[in-house]
């Protein structure tokens, strides 16, 4: 099998992305709809619905290729968005309410802002991959420093706040699904974000890679972290 071959079929991991993603996501929204009171698992749900629709993006552009509007739409989705929304489920549960309620206002005046630019940003097409989808086309190139921005303070807040939950858990026996849980989460949330700067190199089947790879992980971690605590029971002793 060739390069060409391999990096060929990877375009076409988005469309699996996309559909773990949307189960995912009905999967935490369901749970939420259990537990109202519990407004980190709405967001962690619309994360991960968000997190679907760039895949579903890129998996429209593999399929039926490259447009103008639907390429824009990615760049808000995947890159301005990302994973920042689940990273604002992990502050409302690992703060107040307060700060996830600034953090949503915080988040939503940046990203509004700056899909005006991307909009308005016109497109070099010499650059367009038609299979392929690259933020390298767009010619208001400074709009790419804020993406980074966005998504390594969702990062600090997504990675960081699974491994702080499994240091804080590492000396519960009981509680060791969910240490082992965090830490296939903070694995899954770090991936995209590798793959996201691979792409910003031209390198956007690292990404492809690192969403799929990714969401498999958050969503194993998740699984393990719904698992019932363990009940150890001494065994008795022998006479």
């Amino acid at each position: 099998m060739t390069l060409v071959t391999i990096l060929s079929i990877t375009h076409y991991l988005p469309v699996l992305t996309t559909f773990f993603s949307v189960y995912f996501s009905y999967v935490i929204i369901s749970r939420y709809k259990t537990k109202p009171q519990a407004i980190y698992l709405l967001w962690w749900g619309i994360g991960v619905a968000v997190y679907g629709m760039g895949t579903f993006v890129e998996a429209y552009t593999t399929l039926f290729g490259w447009r103008e509007i639907i390429f824009k739409l990615w760049y808000i989705f995947g890159a301005l968005l990302g994973g920042a929304p689940l990273a604002i489920g992990s502050i409302y549960l690992l703060l107040k309410r307060r700060a996830g309620n600034m953090a949503v206002f915080l988040l939503l005046v940046t990203v509004s802002i700056t899909s005006v630019f991307v909009i308005l940003s016109p497109v070099n097409y010499q650059l367009v991959d038609p299979t392929i989808l690259n933020s390298k086309v767009l010619v208001w190139q400074s709009i790419r420093k804020v993406s980074p921005f966005i998504n390594g303070l969702a990062g600090l807040f997504l990675i960081g706040g699974a491994i702080y939950s499994a240091f804080t858990l590492r000396k519960k026996p009981k509680m060791k699904n969910r240490l082992i849980g965090n830490i296939f989460i903070a694995l899954g949330a770090l991936l995209p974000g590798i793959g996201g700067t691979f792409s910003r190199l031209g390198y956007t089947e690292a990404l492809y890679v690192g969403e799929l790879a990714g969401i498999i992980l958050i969503w194993y971690g998740y699984i393990y972290c719904q698992k019932p605590a363990r009940i150890f029971i001494p065994a008795a002793s022998e006479h």
